[in-house]
């Protein structure tokens, strides 16, 4: 598998509180992280890193060998894991009380893509010109149009259209979705922060995706997307391509 990784800190913020980590081969999986982090002064950088680090060692258990179920497991024990640290971390200091961010995490074979998530940044799938998002934003604005309260086009102009109802490190327990999804040769998966996904709608992502150049190039053309939407936020999308060849294993 190939994997392609970018960040950037966007065109209004002071500093990138994004993070990400991919990697082609760990044990016969590729693994791809994605934390976009939030709180107050220089704790939403700090989460993220966090989460990103604990995220690493805590996936160092994938073997080979593992049934779905079990990399399930894995994931789920690393996410709480890694949550009751960061947590523990915030809680006894002041100034970082309340820290916490998104995570999105992602392990695949050539038959199956597990992820972890938690927040609202998105994992897609592109099969063969088309694209899903496969991952369900846990955000106020969701829970509402789940209800009823509200339509989509109603969402997009929400004033708490970006209130997170679920994050890392906020809470000492958690609750993580565990997805299963089938891929094939030739199928992209793109992990990305509500940085692009708010910015770049899903046609454009897609034809991106779809479109010629590396998967490297794919990603820059991403990143430069949402620069060109107004890049008010930090920007970040991992890229993992099920296919054989060599990664960007770049932070």
């Amino acid at each position: 598998m190939i994997t392609a990784s970018r960040t950037d800190v966007g065109r209004v913020r002071p500093v990138n509180e994004d993070r990400a980590y991919a990697q082609s081969d760990l044990n016969g999986f590729a693994l791809a992280l994605v934390a976009d982090g939030m709180g107050g002064h220089q704790a939403g950088d700090i989460a993220s890193q966090m989460t990103i680090d604990l995220m690493r060692e805590g996936m160092e258990g994938l073997h080979s060998g593992m049934t779905p179920e079990e990399r399930a497991e894995l994931i789920r024990y690393a996410v709480l894991a890694t949550n009751r640290k960061v947590f523990e971390f915030a809680d006894g200091r002041d100034q970082f009380q309340g820290m916490g961010t998104t995570l999105l995490v992602a392990v695949a074979d050539p038959a199956r893509v597990t992820l972890g998530h938690v927040g609202d940044s998105r994992a897609y799938l592109c099969r063969s010109g088309r694209m899903v998002q496969l991952t369900e934003d846990h955000t106020l604005v969701n829970a509402l149009i789940k209800s009823g309260q509200i339509t989509p086009e109603e969402a997009e102009h929400h004033p708490r259209r970006n209130m997170i109802i679920r994050a890392l490190g906020t809470e000492a327990t958690l609750e993580v979705d565990i997805l299963h999804h089938e891929w094939a040769e030739g199928d992209i998966l793109l992990l990305c922060s509500d940085g692009l996904s708010g910015l770049v709608n899903d046609r454009r992502i897609s034809d991106i995706l779809n479109g010629a150049g590396s998967l490297k190039e794919k990603a820059d053309q991403l990143i430069h997307s949402a620069l060109e939407a107004g890049g008010d936020d930090n920007i970040t999308a991992v890229l993992v391509s099920n296919e054989p060849g060599d990664s960007d294993k770049k932070r």
